[in-house]
């Protein structure tokens, strides 16, 4: 959430005076920080001024607070600052309407506010705004809609719409299928650290869809992933270890990732692992089961 706004305390000093701004300014640090008590301190009085931003602020405090009369005092202080065109409130407020917290459920109304926050650029409000159009929620299913908003966000590097039109491409859902257009989407949000994305591009690479075919990459992107508790990556890195595919065969590693797979829903897992224990001595049976356990405590990471 910080991310999304982390642009209003830049329009701070033109929307208030400078006492006020030093106060507002004041409220987000300690909301940010924790204190919500100071943060209402220092906010409520600047949001009963009009303020928009500070309204928007303390909407989010009352959300902070939970419950069901928490919840409708943030609807009244998003709409007090979404009237007034900040496009996080609007954002907000149609996650409210969404999921009917504080006020009754309405998918209308939450494309409503999503589209005016999109209008204004805002990433978050346009990936659900795809979302709406893409499943018909709250509005005739379109496509082309969907797309649209998609690339709108991922182009501002949200890193849920990258994966989405990734998928898109490379499935040729409603566009013409283009793998590299796929991979450059799917590259986009695997940097930013997106586990799915991660997997998808380390797939991509083992297929040699749309670049080269490089397992050494495969393995980079997989392990990412894996090191995340990506079932499906923690499986894939595994099948490469028991195939020794551009890497050493290592079946005491495959033994480790096709059992955390299996711990993480894995399909096929237990059966991939149960083959490879046929091939290994009792000794190396054991030394990967400590493995499991070794790599368990550090939560998958730097295992190998």
């Amino acid at each position: 959430m910080k991310k999304l706004i982390s642009f209003i305390p830049a329009i701070v000093l033109l929307c208030t005076s400078v006492a006020s701004a030093d106060n507002l300014e004041d409220g987000i640090d300690a909301y940010y920080k924790g204190n919500q008590a100071q943060a209402l301190e220092l906010i409520r009085p600047l949001a009963e001024k009009n303020n928009a931003v500070a309204q928007f602020f303390l909407g989010r405090i009352f959300i902070k607070a939970g419950g069901a009369l928490n919840y409708q005092e943030a609807v009244k202080w998003y709409r007090l600052s979404a009237e007034q065109g900040v496009a996080a409130a609007q954002y907000s407020l149609g996650r409210m309407y969404a999921s009917g917290k504080g006020v009754a459920q309405d998918d209308q109304e939450a494309i409503k506010w999503y589209r005016l926050a999109a209008e204004q650029g805002d990433e978050f409000a346009q990936f659900l705004l795809g979302r709406m159009y893409a499943t018909g929620r709250g509005v005739t299913q379109d496509y082309q809609e969907a797309i649209k908003w998609y690339r709108h966000s991922a182009e501002q590097g949200n890193e849920i719409s990258q994966f989405l039109l990734g998928r898109i491409y490379a499935r040729g859902e409603y566009v013409a299928k283009d793998y590299q257009e796929a991979m450059k989407w799917y590259r986009l949000s695997a940097e930013q650290g997106n586990a799915v994305s991660q997997a998808k591009l380390g797939w991509m690479y083992t297929k040699g869809e749309g670049t080269d075919q490089d397992y050494q990459e495969a393995v980079k992107w997989f392990r990412l992933a894996a090191e995340q508790g990506n079932a499906t990556a923690q499986y894939n890195l595994g099948a490469m270890y028991a195939m020794g595919d551009d890497v050493v065969q290592d079946y005491a590693r495959a033994y480790m990732w096709f059992s955390f797979a299996d711990g993480n829903g894995g399909k096929h897992a237990k059966d991939s692992r149960d083959r490879i224990v046929k091939e290994m001595t009792a000794s190396e049976i054991a030394a990967a089961q400590k493995m499991v356990q070794d790599c368990e405590k550090k939560k998958y990471k730097n295992c190998e």
